[in-house]
């Protein structure tokens, strides 16, 4: 039977998403570390919704993923916005790859379903429907509660440390008034606690349901005030240091049940018009 000591040595080789990705981007871009920067232990790094949403892209190291790591985040970020049309030579020639290497690229995001090509028409970021909408947070509101508690069983202080970090800067990027960042590293603290609940099939699926929150996000949000709210994270990393598992699912709960109230998903109202009222100057 392994000892304590085992174990802890076993949960101490643990990697959140972000500095497991942190890696990736360095190998894409063509870059080598010998060493993985934790955030936990440097506080001077703040996480980076980058290195968080890798996206699971089937690309190997190299322009292609670099490309589509750089575009993800942009969208993420909401600095390219639902809807926006994404030409293969203008990306191409912002970053200066050919149309093969874009090609693979757009492709690898419309496979994630952050875009939607279609034919004569090429690229544009997704626009997911009111029905999108609701059966994405009607889904994190099933899984994620669930996820929370098992995290709660599981977390280290390292753990906690890169969440409280997740918090801090959350909160710098409040106060630089950069809400698109601050809603990417939101999302990003919802993938690291999927990360430490160590289950790869949820934190698969939560990872592929946050980043289409970010597009629902960009078109329906109404509420500013509960985007970051800054007390469910706290009051989350709270029932975590406390390991009650209860509380965290609880808590989880709630706050995705608020954020789903902040979405203006009701249908527009149409005024009736008349066949006559319609054609008439016509």
């Amino acid at each position: 039977m392994p000892s304590s000591a085992t174990k802890s040595a076993k949960k101490s080789t643990k990697k959140s998403p972000g500095q497991a990705n942190a890696r990736a981007t360095d190998q894409a871009s063509g870059q080598t570390s010998s060493k993985t920067v934790d955030p936990a232990t440097n506080p001077a790094n703040a996480p980076s919704p980058a290195e968080g949403f890798n996206g699971a892209f089937s690309l190997p190291p190299g322009p292609a993923l670099e490309i589509c790591l750089r575009l993800q985040n942009a969208i993420i970020e909401h600095r390219l916005q639902p809807g926006t049309r994404l030409s293969e030579d203008e990306v191409g020639e912002i970053y200066g790859a050919g149309r093969t290497v874009v090609r693979s690229a757009l492709q690898a995001l419309a496979h994630s379903g952050l875009l939607e090509i279609r034919r004569n028409r090429g690229a544009s970021v997704a626009k997911p429907t009111v029905g999108d909408a609701h059966e994405v947070f009607e889904a994190r509101a099933l899984i994620e509660p669930e996820v929370a508690r098992r995290a709660a069983a599981r977390i280290s202080d390292a753990d906690l440390a890169r969440l409280k970090a997740h918090i801090e800067a959350e909160h710098e990027a409040l106060a630089d008034s950069d809400m698109g960042r601050a809603l990417a590293l939101s999302g990003l603290f919802h993938i690291e606690i999927a990360g430490i609940a160590e289950h790869s099939v949820y934190a698969a699926m939560i990872q592929s349901l946050i980043t289409k929150s970010s597009l629902i996000i960009a078109l329906y949000w109404v509420r500013p005030d509960t985007a970051c709210e800054s007390h469910a994270h706290h009051a989350l990393l709270d029932a975590f240091v406390k390991k009650d598992g209860d509380a965290a699912h609880a808590i989880m709960r709630s706050h995705l049940i608020d954020l789903h109230s902040g979405l203006n998903l009701k249908p527009p109202v149409r005024k009736e018009t008349s066949l006559a009222e319609a054609l008439a100057g016509g």
